[in-house]
């Protein structure tokens, strides 16, 4: 999966207009036929279609950057699947034109093979929230969704939790360089480095492992990382304090996609589309954030600020005092016309997500279940969870039972048995590794928008 998500990330293939039955240059089709093409606004899309077509097409935000040379498409392929899709080169962070061009891509694939008997937004990381997006706004097109590892907390709860974790830092840790919370400035790569590297440089002191924690904690970060090669860590004990700070500092500045990392780039590309800054934290209260957090996390915070000599409440206190961050109110305006999830559905949708995974976190995912809950839309969602560290680091068989479960749910009008030992079991079947799903409850995501008591 890491091979996929560098692809993604460098935006690697575009399909620009070849006739129906080719692939890009240079690649085979790996089925019976492919189609590919632009968008309107010059968005490349792609599918490929098998001989054995089952009458279900999957589309995928970011399957025309890469997707036709994929492990997945060749177990979908093998199973019937159509599989294609879009790229995010042009619409970015435009969560709703990209919500948007999945039904025209569907469109363009239907014009070409015929109408899908079930189509189904899928998707990970944007492609995941897009996804679940495309539910919302799109039922009339598409019959289910499956996101995987998306920000399911909505894209101005997820960037408002990223401000927790960054203005934590800045104000404990940090308070004494120029490190900016918002107002990115031009120099991404530069300062994605800077912040690495003061992150790096705080886990050479007891009193910066303390805040590190603490930081995590507040922004529901996991205790949970990949090392630097990218190869999994152990899980930590729950009362592994070290472990877990370990985990978490892995989680922030480690890995090959570093929540830090992340939280600069994406953030510099919704303040430019946007126009300023969407994010606020008035009137947060960061010590009740602490007493929300996983028990794990607040043990590990409590030992570490203990061992360093720290006054844990004198630092809430200057969390509490520190001048807040405003939002502009056009920026709000601008994320939230993106997709603002409200539990609307009216169609199956089957969530997946990693318990260590730093850019999604799996707090969003309990945001999303509990609106659809509130909606009387239960019955249209199940959630599932995998025991993974990293963004998106999924098997081929996890992603292939989700999706198989999912063709199960509409051809028979009732949900299969989505247990993890299921799960497992469809998983190990579809690529022989083992299945990595476990029983979990994520925690409550402090920051949900628009805000829902009880």
């Amino acid at each position: 999966m890491r091979i996929r998500i560098t692809a993604l990330a460098a935006v690697a293939v575009l399909f620009t207009g070849l006739p129906a039955t080719a692939a890009a240059a240079g690649e085979p089709c790996p089925a019976a036929a492919c189609v590919d093409g632009q968008l309107a606004d010059g968005t490349p899309y792609a599918f490929a279609k098998p001989s054995g077509w089952n009458g279900a097409v999957l589309v995928d935000l970011d399957f025309a950057a890469g997707g036709l040379t994929s492990p997945l498409t060749a177990s979908l392929l093998a199973r019937g699947y159509a599989v294609g899709g879009t790229t995010r080169t042009v619409t970015g962070w435009n969560i709703a034109r990209a919500i948007d061009n999945q039904a025209e891509a569907l469109g363009r694939f239907e014009a070409r093979f015929g109408r899908a008997r079930y189509a189904i937004a899928e998707g990970r990381s944007m492609g995941g929230m897009v996804a679940a997006g495309v539910a919302q706004v799109h039922p009339d097109r598409f019959a289910a969704a499956v996101p995987m590892c998306g920000g399911l907390g909505g894209a101005v709860g997820q960037w408002n939790q990223k401000l927790d974790t960054v203005f934590t830092l800045k104000t404990l840790l940090l308070r004494d360089t120029t490190l900016p919370v918002t107002g990115i400035p031009a120099d991404v790569p530069g300062l994605q480095q800077q912040w690495v590297s003061a992150m790096t440089a705080a886990q050479s002191t007891a009193a910066g492992r303390a805040r590190t924690a603490l930081a995590a904690a507040i922004g529901q970060v996991p205790g949970w990382g990949l090392a630097a090669d990218g190869t999994t860590t152990p899980v930590p004990d729950g009362r592994d304090a070290d472990g877990i700070e370990r985990g978490m500092f892995l989680a922030l500045a480690g890995g090959p996609l570093p929540y830090l990392g992340q939280a600069v780039s994406s953030r510099r590309a919704i303040e430019q589309l946007a126009g300023g800054n969407p994010s606020w934290n008035t009137g947060v209260d960061y010590a009740r954030q602490l007493a929300l957090a996983a028990p794990e996390q607040q043990n590990a915070v409590r030992r570490l600020y203990a061992r360093a000599g720290l006054d844990l409440s004198a630092d809430l206190g200057r969390l509490a005092a520190e001048r807040r961050v405003s939002a502009d109110p056009a920026a709000v305006r601008y994320l939230a016309r993106g997709i603002v999830f409200t539990g609307s559905l009216r169609i199956p949708v089957l969530t997946v997500n990693g318990t260590g995974d730093q850019i999604s976190t799996v707090a969003q995912q309990q945001s999303y279940g509990t609106l659809v809950d509130r909606a009387g839309n239960g019955s249209l969602l199940r959630q599932t969870y995998v025991q993974t560290a990293g963004h998106c680091t999924y098997t081929t068989g996890e992603q292939q039972a989700a999706i198989d479960r999912m063709l199960t749910r509409l051809r028979t009008g009732h949900w299969p048995d989505t247990a993890p030992r299921t799960m497992n079991g469809l998983a190990m079947a579809a690529d022989g590794v083992p299945g990595r799903y476990l029983p979990y409850m994520p925690p409550r995501f402090n920051r949900m928008y628009p805000a829902v008591g009880g």
